[in-house]
């Protein structure tokens, strides 16, 4: 079956959606030996300029990349000319591709699904949109869009207008599943899919044999731990706040490495308050990501108030398969919550109690026994709900239910070590 996978980002960028969407795509093309192409952009995540090339093979996949980014991440219209341009070449180029069977749609950009109907029009390709995030809720729970508004009224028409038309709808979270059946998705069409990270990547060194303590000056201090995007939809002002309390303890140390919108206002706070026991750094390779990931002796996850279910953060599975302990700042209502609930997994915490966070982290740090349960809890939650395996099976199930026509129902013939067909 010949599908074509949709997302703005893709390997070799270390977004979490270009990751996601690797892993999806190297099974459905091994694995599954499906056909898979996918069209992405020239520029890297919040980068300028083309780096990456027209076309590339990896693992047997065909990547074709079109549009560039300009503006980079300079503000919201920048961003949202950026996100017209991608959305010209990528149609362009999805209609110049040979028809195919499924295209999967993600949600880098907002609204790209739309290509995906189109398509479905012209083509009478199958459709399925992998929501990642919800927009246009996520700007107007940011408050950068008004309710009722002439911009948000016209997104949002934009917007269930092609979810309503998706072969299938995949959720992260049964808070999301919610949010879609609110917008008139039927539940027939949706379908919630895990996301996953498996423990066999992500077994780097603990202790202070761990590279990472070592390069960045960590050695056997306890270290909290905050990876990834750092947006709008994540609560800063808890973190913030428990990090002045702390500010005078050596034997902790706050590590946040990635980036994202709130990247710069961690940094004006670590210099306006002087807080010397935390360690900023970028987005790390993928190659680099389990002894990353098992720096930490606790990781944070937080989602802010009014943002469950628009988005579900994938930093969350990475410390399962850690075998970490996960303090979540959020509502109760999200999935990362509930699942913590469920498993026992971690400590959730409400937003503006910093002073519980503090409790949390210290309990964490003083009662190692505590701490060895919640990592086997944490562990055993990865390896039975949350793998690569058993995600990606049922991306393929659900594939194979919605396949289009006859003639694009051949399975790829592919040479081996992903030659090309």
């Amino acid at each position: 079956m010949k599908i074509l996978l949709l997302n703005q980002v893709f390997w070799p960028d270390v977004a979490a959606t270009a990751q996601y969407g690797y892993d999806l795509a190297k099974y459905l093309s091994g694995r599954a030996r499906h056909q898979v192409t996918v069209v992405a952009s020239r520029s890297l995540y919040g980068g300028i300029g083309a780096n990456l090339s027209r076309e590339d093979w990896i693992d047997g996949i065909r990547i074709v990349r079109s549009g560039k980014s300009v503006f980079g991440k300079r503000g919201l219209i920048p961003r949202a000319l950026d996100f017209g341009v991608f959305h010209v070449a990528a149609l362009v180029r999805a209609l110049l591709l040979p028809r195919q069977s499924v295209i999967v749609c993600f949600t880098t950009p907002p609204f790209i699904l739309l290509i995906g109907i189109i398509l479905r029009r012209i083509k009478r390709t199958r459709v399925i949109c992998w929501s990642m995030d919800l927009y246009p809720e996520v700007p107007l729970a940011a408050g950068v869009v008004r309710r009722g508004s002439l911009m948000h009224r016209a997104f949002e028409s934009i917007d269930r207008f092609c979810l309503r038309r998706a072969d299938r709808v995949i959720v992260l979270g049964r808070c999301m599943r919610e949010r879609m059946l609110a917008k008139g998705v039927k539940p027939e069409r949706i379908e919630l899919v895990d996301m996953w990270a498996d423990p066999g990547e992500f077994s780097g060194r603990q202790g202070v044999g761990n590279a990472f303590r070592s390069a960045w000056g960590i050695g056997d201090r306890f270290t909290i731990q905050y990876s990834g995007n750092f947006g709008i939809g994540h609560d800063g002002r808890t973190i913030y706040e428990a990090m002045r309390l702390l500010r005078g303890e050596d034997r902790i140390r706050w590590v946040f490495a990635g980036g994202g919108t709130k990247r710069a206002e961690i940094e004006e706070f670590v210099r306006q308050e002087r807080i010397d026991n935390v360690v900023l750094k970028s987005y790390q390779p993928r190659e680099s990501l389990g002894e990353l990931i098992a720096l930490g002796d606790v990781h944070l996850v937080t989602i802010s108030q009014g943002f469950e279910g628009l988005m579900v953060p994938s930093k969350f599975y990475g410390a399962l398969a850690a075998g970490r302990p996960v303090i979540y700042i959020g509502p109760a209502s999200s999935e990362v919550a509930r699942v913590i609930a469920e498993e026992g997994c971690g400590i959730v915490i409400d937003q503006q109690r910093p002073q519980d966070l503090c409790a949390a982290i210290r309990r964490l740090m003083d009662e190692p026994g505590y701490r060895a349960e919640i990592s086997s809890r944490a562990l055993a939650a990865a390896h039975r709900r949350f793998t690569l395996d058993r995600s990606c099976d049922r991306w393929n199930t659900i594939i194979q239910s919605v396949r289009g026509h006859p003639a694009d129902q051949a399975r790829a013939v592919a040479g081996p070590g992903g030659e090309r067909p």
